[in-house]
C-alpha cells in the first residue's frame, strides 16, 4: 500500500516538471491535426493527454477515429436501451426479463445471445466492406460523404455534436454500469437519495 502510495505521488510530480523544448516540426499527427476540423472543439480542442497520437499515421488515426465514432454510437445507443429495460420494456421474450439490465443480461436465453453476437458480427463485416471503398472517411457508414464534405459548416457542426455526445456517453455509460453494479441502483434509482 505504501509503495502504490509513494508511485502514485511520484507520478502525480512528474506533472509539475519543465516540459522539455522540442522543435517544431511537421509531423503526421500535425499534418492530421491541420487538415481536421471534426473533432477537435472547444473547450479541450486537440485532446490527447496520454499520448496516444504521437508519432502516427493518418491512416493510423483516421482508424482511431473511426474506433471513438463506432465507441460513441454503441454508448449512445446503450444509454438509451439501459433506460428503456430499467423502465420495463422488452421488446422480446413477453417483457419477462428483469427491469434490471444486469439482471436481464443474465436471464437471456443462449439464442437471445446468439442473436446478439451474429447481428454485431454482421454489421463490423458491413462496416469493414464499406471501410474498403475508395474516398472512405472514418465513420462515415451511409456515404454522406459523397454529397456533403468538410467546407460546409452545418455538417461539421453536426459532426462535432455527434463526437460531443459519442464522448459523453461513453463517460456516462460506465458511470450507469457501476452504479448498478456496486449500489443495484439503475433507472431512475440512481436519483433516489
Amino acid at each position: 500500500m505504501k509503495a502504490a502510495t509513494f508511485f502514485a505521488l511520484l507520478g502525480s510530480a512528474a506533472a509539475f516538471a519543465p516540459a522539455q523544448q522540442q522543435k517544431s516540426s511537421t509531423t503526421a499527427i500535425n499534418a492530421w491535426k491541420d487538415d481536421t476540423v471534426v473533432g477537435i472543439t472547444a473547450p479541450m480542442g486537440f485532446f490527447d493527454p496520454l499520448g496516444f497520437a504521437t508519432g502516427k499515421s493518418d491512416e493510423t488515426m483516421n482508424l482511431y477515429r473511426e474506433a471513438e465514432l463506432k465507441h460513441g454510437r454503441v454508448a449512445m445507443a446503450a444509454c438509451l436501451g439501459w433506460y428503456i429495460t430499467a423502465a420495463g420494456v422488452h421488446p422480446a421474450f413477453d417483457s419477462q426479463l428483469s427491469s434490471d439490465p444486469l439482471e436481464a443480461a443474465k436471464q437471456l436465453p443462449a439464442v437471445g445471445w446468439l442473436q446478439f453476437v451474429l447481428g454485431c458480427g454482421a454489421i463490423e463485416w458491413l462496416a469493414v466492406q464499406i471501410r474498403s471503398r475508395p474516398g472512405y472517411v472514418p465513420g462515415d457508414i451511409l456515404g454522406a460523404a459523397y454529397w456533403v464534405d468538410d467546407s460546409d459548416e452545418g455538417w461539421v457542426d453536426y459532426q462535432n455534436k455527434e463526437i460531443n455526445n459519442g464522448r459523453l456517453a461513453m463517460v456516462a455509460f460506465m458511470g450507469i454500469f457501476v452504479q448498478d453494479l456496486y449500489f443495484g441502483d439503475y433507472g431512475d434509482q440512481i436519483f433516489k437519495h
